[in-house]
């Protein structure tokens, strides 16, 4: 599971990193079992990336092609994540009492801080 952390300037930090670095890890090896097949999957989906973020930043683009670039960005990251077996590991599963407890531990640490800033404002 992800623990919340407060940081020293009062803000709420999920620490993603060590459960990102795995898939990097996969992607490295992945990339040096079969660089010619994952290099296209990278170069490709790099593009998909890049045609999604002109269509989000276009103020002329239609909105049926911002979705379209969109599933096509989606299509090619999930190509790419299917090479990499540690992909699943980076997604947090929580049962229901699970969950209750995170959102309740992640709400006790808002209210912390919201307590502490309210109780110190700083100029």
């Amino acid at each position: 599971m992800i623990h919340p952390q407060i940081t020293p300037d009062g803000r709420i930090r999920w620490a993603l990193a060590a459960r990102l670095a795995p898939l990097v890890d996969e992607l490295a090896v992945a990339y040096a079992e079969h660089p010619d097949e994952v290099g296209r999957l990278l170069a490709a989906h790099a593009a998909n990336v890049e045609r999604l973020d002109f269509a989000q930043h276009s103020t002329d683009m239609p909105e049926y092609e911002r979705c379209i670039r969109a599933a096509e960005a989606d299509g090619s990251r999930d190509a790419l994540l299917d090479e990499v077996p540690a992909a699943e590991q980076v997604d947090a599963y929580l049962d229901p009492d699970d969950a209750i407890t995170y959102a309740t531990r992640l709400t006790k640490f808002a209210a912390h801080v919201r307590l502490t800033r309210n109780r110190n404002p700083r100029p």
